[in-house]
């Protein structure tokens, strides 16, 4: 049986959005606040590349005992010693990748419907992301935001803990919660926040310090 998703923010990473700092320092910041999941979303590098980054944050995290998942690449998950794997619409399906982790580690998969997320849970997904919620750049190639409706519906067809994604800040986060959501996930408003610790410390204060 695979453990249990004991965080309910989660950071996804976007070395472009930073300002200017390193993604392996707003990585550090981030966990000295508290973050205890990062999703390392590096879409344009190579695999040798991903490699080296993921090492590089596992290794930053690792003294804070926070959960890192790699997008899409379980052969770098194995070979990090990563926590989990997040999965796409596009990746191998969650029950292929069992076969090849062991079950003490995670699966999350990306979800912009209630299909998709009916779907991901069939298939084994531990845990999936659903949106956009709000208006986001980041997500705008999944078109209009889903709205927080669509998140109520959909949560109410699925077991999975759910993940509210998509324009989410900290003072949306209780809206999410409302609606249903076990937690959230952000990229810019972690990725590109002035001040990370403080960005992170207020999800988490929203999250009920969770």
């Amino acid at each position: 049986m695979a453990r249990s998703v004991d965080f309910r923010l989660l950071s996804i990473t976007d070395r472009h959005a930073t300002q200017g700092r390193s993604l392996e320092v707003v990585v550090q910041e981030s966990c000295q606040a508290g973050l205890r999941a990062v999703q390392l979303r590096e879409k344009d590098l190579s695999p040798a590349e991903l490699y080296e980054l993921a090492q590089k944050v596992k290794n930053i995290m690792k003294p804070f005992k926070s959960n890192l998942f790699i997008n899409d690449r379980t052969d770098i998950v194995l070979a990090v010693g990563a926590d989990g794997v997040h999965l796409t619409t596009q990746s191998l399906k969650p029950t292929v990748v069992r076969k090849i982790v062991s079950a003490n580690l995670l699966i999350g998969a990306s979800t912009h419907s209630t299909d998709e997320a009916l779907a991901a849970e069939n298939d084994g997904a531990d845990f999936i992301t659903f949106g956009p919620i709000y208006p986001t750049p980041s997500k705008a190639a999944y078109g209009k935001p889903l709205g927080l409706e669509a998140l109520s519906r959909t949560i109410d067809q699925v077991t999975l803990p759910v993940f509210a994604i998509g324009g989410v800040t900290p003072s949306r986060v209780c809206e999410c919660i409302d609606a249903g959501a076990y937690g959230v996930a952000a990229i810019s408003a972690i990725m590109s926040a002035p001040n990370v610790f403080e960005s992170v410390t207020s999800f988490r204060q929203a999250l009920g310090d969770i």
